[in-house]
């Protein structure tokens, strides 16, 4: 399986750059997201390795092979990339079966018979559609057309598979199953997959590696558990996670060592860094803390005001009212509260964040609070 290097990857369109000095390393057998809000540059990130759109400068490299270089004048058609691409709406032929549909590009590689055969009968029971080869895409639910898009697309054999939001035309309860069957293909066909969505629980799902883009720049490239635990600034920070992560504006009053006392509001809080602590007394940083470590606890020193929640039978989002500002608390199990009630806070782990407070939002320590 091919690995595939971009460098210096820029795309404009006039003066506005969809994509931006894009430098990414995708290695083999990986599952890699492109992640980021509408507009990021994710999908014109995947079009462009595939082929079907023209970097304005840069290089694209496909298992050692330059198919793209603005210096060199390469750019290699998507024909000759050896890549699948799975599009948002399956594509599927209305007036072919199940099978022809799967056939199709073997047969216009003039496969032997008996081989488009074999192949044929590997990818349906690959993906469990079998029982469905004499079926027209009409007769057929969501889930099971896009499993039909899949055999088609691997096939032929493609080095690696392009996917552009292929779940977001289903209902939560198919997308969640799908997501199970793409983990388990990816293991099966032990491909090189490249996603692209706007749904960080499907990137966290999924991915070996989430590639976060805002803007047309790189953001974070780093493992899921790695980008939750470990942001690269604030962005990254509220944009993973569900809930999204509390971001506090606090005042540092001073600075010991490791240990910064920090002002919110009429409170003062201790910050105690895992590390080194690069800040000074005066200066204005944003305090993040995942929702999961907010604790009700009788013997915590916060007081709090509960504003909302949100049960749903595992847990219960809890949106509370603290030194006027907003702070959501997850707990977990089947539990409701009353509206309005006082409730005493504690925030436990080792893994609340500090953040410039600059538009930059770069996260510069981890650490404790009491």
């Amino acid at each position: 399986m091919p690995e595939i290097i971009l460098k210096n990857v820029t795309k404009m369109y006039g003066k506005s750059a969809a994509v931006n000095q894009l430098n990414l390393n995708i290695p083999d057998h990986s599952f890699i997201t492109l992640l980021g809000p509408s507009g990021c540059g994710k999908t014109t990130t995947l079009r462009m390795i595939a082929g079907l759109e023209t970097p304005t400068s840069g290089e694209i490299s496909i298992g050692g092979q330059v198919v793209f270089s603005s210096e060199q004048g390469i750019d290699v058609p998507p024909e000759k990339r050896n890549v699948g691409f799975l599009f948002q709406n399956y594509a599927l032929w209305p007036h072919m079966t199940v099978l022809e549909n799967i056939t199709f590009g073997l047969e216009n590689l003039k496969w032997p018979k008996d081989k488009i055969k074999e192949r044929a009968d590997v990818l349906m029971k690959m993906l469990k559609i079998t029982e469905y080869g004499t079926r027209y895409p009409a007769e057929l639910s969501g889930g099971q057309q896009q499993r039909v898009a899949i055999a088609r697309t691997l096939a032929t054999g493609p080095k690696t598979l392009f996917m552009d939001e292929p779940l977001s035309n289903l209902d939560a309860k198919l997308r969640m199953e799908m997501r199970t069957e793409l983990k388990r293909l990816h293991m099966e066909t032990d491909s090189t997959f490249v996603y692209v969505t706007h749904d960080q629980l499907e990137a966290m799902t999924l991915s070996t590696r989430i590639c976060l883009i805002k803007e047309g720049l790189l953001q974070q490239y780093a493992p899921p558990l790695t980008v939750y635990n470990e942001p690269a600034n604030t962005f990254v920070a509220d944009f993973i996670g569900s809930p999204n992560i509390n971001l506090l504006h606090v005042k540092v009053q001073s600075v010991n060592d490791k240990t910064a006392t920090l002002q919110l509001h009429d409170k003062t809080i201790q910050f105690t860094a895992t590390g080194e602590l690069p800040i000074a007394a005066g200066q204005e940083v944003v305090l993040g803390i995942r929702p999961e470590n907010v604790v009700l606890d009788q013997s915590g020193e916060l007081l709090a005001q509960i504003y909302s929640t949100l049960p749903s039978g595992m847990e219960t989002v809890v949106r509370l009212k603290l030194n006027g500002f907003n702070l959501t608390e997850v707990v977990f199990g089947s539990v409701d509260f009353k509206v309005n009630e006082e409730v005493h806070l504690k925030i436990k782990s080792d893994k609340n964040l500090l953040f410039a407070g600059d538009a930059e939002g770069k996260c510069l320590a981890q650490g404790s609070i009491y």
